[in-house]
Parts: C-alpha cells; sequence; structure tokens
C-alpha cells in the first residue's frame, strides 16, 4: 500500500481484492495500536508511525527477494556451493577428473572440498558438516550411512632408486589415526606380523617424496606411483603375497537432504549424469 499510494493499486499488485487488502491493514493498526496511513484526495500518506515501520518492512523484504532469486539460481545450478570430504587417494586416483566435469558444466557453483582421514569424514558425514564424502577403503560406516563402491585399486610396494636390501630399510606408512594404518595393520597381524613403522606420514602424498629420497619403504596405490616409475624415481617391490583390492567408495546419509548442486556432483560421481 505505501509503495502504491492506493489500496486499490495494492490489491491488484497482490492479486487481492480492495477491501481484503484494507481489512489487513486495519488489523495490523490495532495490533501495533498506531494508525500508519492517513487517506487524503491525493492518495494514501504513511504516518511518521508508518514511515517508520516502512523503513524496516521494505529493508526486510528487500533480503527476502534476495534470497528468493538465490534459492531460485541455486535450483537452477547457477549459484550455490557444495562441500564434501575426501582421503588424498580418493581425490587424486578417482575424483580430481569428475570435479573437472562438473566444474565445466556448473562454474557458478562453489567446491569446498575437506581433506579428511576416513573416520574423520565418515564423522563429518554424520554430524552434516559435508553433504557426502569420498573415501578409500576400509570405510567404518554404519547405518544410517550408505557406502557405494566406485572404483577398485591395488597398492604395490615401492622403494627408492638406491634400494638394495629389504631388510635395511624403515618402512614408512600413514599414521594410526587413519583407516589405511588399520588395513595393513590386519594385514601383517594375518602373517602373524606386527606393524611398526619407522616413519608416519600424515597424508598420502608425503609418502611418495619420502620414498623417493631412499627414506623408507612403502605401500603407495599404484596409479599415483606410476609416473615415477616410469622416470626410475621409484622401483616397485616384488612381494610373494598379493594385497588384496581396495576400493574408492562414496558415503552418504539418506536421512541428509542434499541441494540441487550436491545431487549433481552426486551423480557425476556415479557415473548417472548422461547429458
Amino acid at each position: 500500500v505505501a509503495k502504491y499510494g492506493s489500496f486499490t493499486k495494492a490489491a491488484r499488485a497482490l492479486g487481492s481484492t480492495q477491501p481484503n487488502v484494507t481489512r489487513a491493514m486495519n488489523c495490523l493498526e490495532q495490533q501495533l495500536h498506531n494508525t500508519l496511513f492517513i487517506r487524503t484526495n491525493r492518495g494514501i500518506q504513511l504516518t511518521p508511525e508508518g514511515e517508520q515501520l516502512y523503513t524496516h518492512v521494505s529493508v526486510a523484504m528487500a533480503q527476502l527477494f534476495i534470497a528468493e532469486e538465490e534459492l531460485s539460481d541455486s535450483a537452477s545450478l547457477t549459484h550455490g556451493s557444495v562441500t564434501i570430504g575426501a582421503t588424498e587417494t580418493a581425490l587424486n586416483i578417482f575424483l580430481l577428473c569428475k570435479l573437472k566435469t562438473f566444474r565445466t558444466a556448473y562454474p557458478g557453483i562453489r567446491l569446498k572440498i575437506y581433506n579428511y582421514s576416513s573416520p574423520q569424514a565418515i564423522a563429518a558425514v554424520k554430524s552434516g558438516k559435508i553433504d557426502f564424502a569420498v573415501l578409500s577403503t576400509p570405510v567404518p560406516a554404519e547405518p544410517p550411512l550408505h557406502l557405494t563402491p566406485l572404483q577398485s585399486f591395488r597398492e604395490i610396494l615401492i622403494g627408492g632408486p638406491s634400494f638394495s636390501d629389504l631388510k635395511k630399510y624403515p618402512f614408512i606408512c600413514l599414521g594410526r589415526e587413519t583407516a589405511t594404518f588399520q588395513f595393513y595393520n590386519q594385514l601383517f597381524l594375518s602373517q602373524e606380523l606386527e606393524l611398526i613403522p619407522d616413519t608416519e606420514a600424515a597424508t598420502t602424498d608425503q609418502i611418495l617424496p619420502l620414498v623417493k629420497n631412499n627414506l623408507g619403504l612403502a605401500f603407495l596405490p599404484e596409479p599415483m606411483a606410476l609416473e615415477s616409475l616410469a622416470k626410475q624415481e621409484v622401483l616397485q617391490i616384488a612381494i610373494s603375497e598379493k594385497l588384496p583390492l581396495r576400493h574408492i567408495c562414496l558415503v552418504h546419509d539418506h536421512q541428509h537432504p542434499l541441494n540441487s548442486g550436491a545431487r549433481e556432483l552426486k551423480k557425476i560421481i556415479l557415473g548417472e549424469r548422461t547429458d
């Protein structure tokens, strides 16, 4: 009414009738115990109290309209954000190409990627801090979390270019709080051995430089070692026991609703997007 200076014009803009708008304004004045409008020959004018209220209401409405536009943009995949967690192994050998596809298709959507260990990522999915996680097994996920295998990989034992004798070399592994450490700890125990790494690396990316500089031997996902093997920066060491396959998995919570951007990235990751 204040915008158009007329109950009739306001009713037309609202798709309502003049009596309905007049009744609504009368109710508002009664609730606030103030007169908000003065009717003159020139139309409707705001009282000082009406001006004061309209100043606040107009700002609030502007913010609501902006929010509506942003939600509309998000639904159309032109704006918004997606937050995910990923282990470095999953990021390096699987997720990067998927993120590139998503970024190319939806450049307006922001990506936030947390570098998590598997236990940290599981906790973040449970709490709703992230939309979902892409991790390497073993993954300690329990209902209502759902685990979807995406790609398998095998790890190999590598050593530096001066490697000569297995017994002379220290062993490098991820920290004890990681799922990878638990995986190898169980593997060693199955062979009646104890896993005692001489060097504990914080991330998978730290392992390869350590091996290149002859600081120890380490198990590394084969795809992450291929380039260095080709350049003879590291050597693959043959072992009698074939290592079990590991998997890259998507972990999400069925009870946690995803926005349109997260749903689309999930489709790309799962290979469900066909356009």
